[in-house]
């Protein structure tokens, strides 16, 4: 089997099997991995290399802050789901522009505020993940004990 396709495999596990937390995590990584491809396609001469990295790559990243956003779920999420659809709703605006007039700012405005995002939820898991202070001290205990 090709390489490629024992990663392509990997990946498809790895999302089918991932708890929902995990799975935001790695669409935000998708988007900005998408976003920051686009980037090199801004500076090029030639415009139709130049409009397909930029354009091909933006769609993408557009795409998956637009499951993002549709996956809120807006009757439980309160105040912070309404706020995440205004954020992605605003991203995904700032990306139709930079895709349409092919100039970077915006891509690069939501790159900023989407490594924002992304490294909060990163941070908001690895606390999940973590035994409470409580459990760590209790633990400790019986370790000397």
């Amino acid at each position: 089997m090709n390489p490629a396709n024992y990663l392509r495999s990997y990946r498809q596990i790895s999302t089918l099997t991932a708890p929902p937390g995990q799975i935001v995590l790695m669409l935000y990584d998708g988007a900005l991995r998408s976003l920051e491809r686009a980037l090199p396609g801004f500076a090029l001469d030639d415009p139709a290399q130049a409009n397909m990295m930029v354009h091909n790559n933006l769609q993408r990243g557009q795409e998956i802050i637009r499951e993002l956003n549709n996956a809120l779920n807006m009757e439980q999420g309160g105040e912070c789901a309404v706020t995440l659809r205004q954020l992605y709703d605003y991203f995904d605006r700032r990306l139709q522009e930079s895709n349409l007039q092919k100039k970077s700012h915006g891509a690069k405005e939501v790159i900023r505020h989407l490594t924002e995002l992304r490294d909060a939820w990163a941070t908001m898991l690895s606390q999940k993940d973590a035994p409470p202070r409580e459990q760590l001290v209790s633990s400790a205990a019986f370790a000397t004990a």
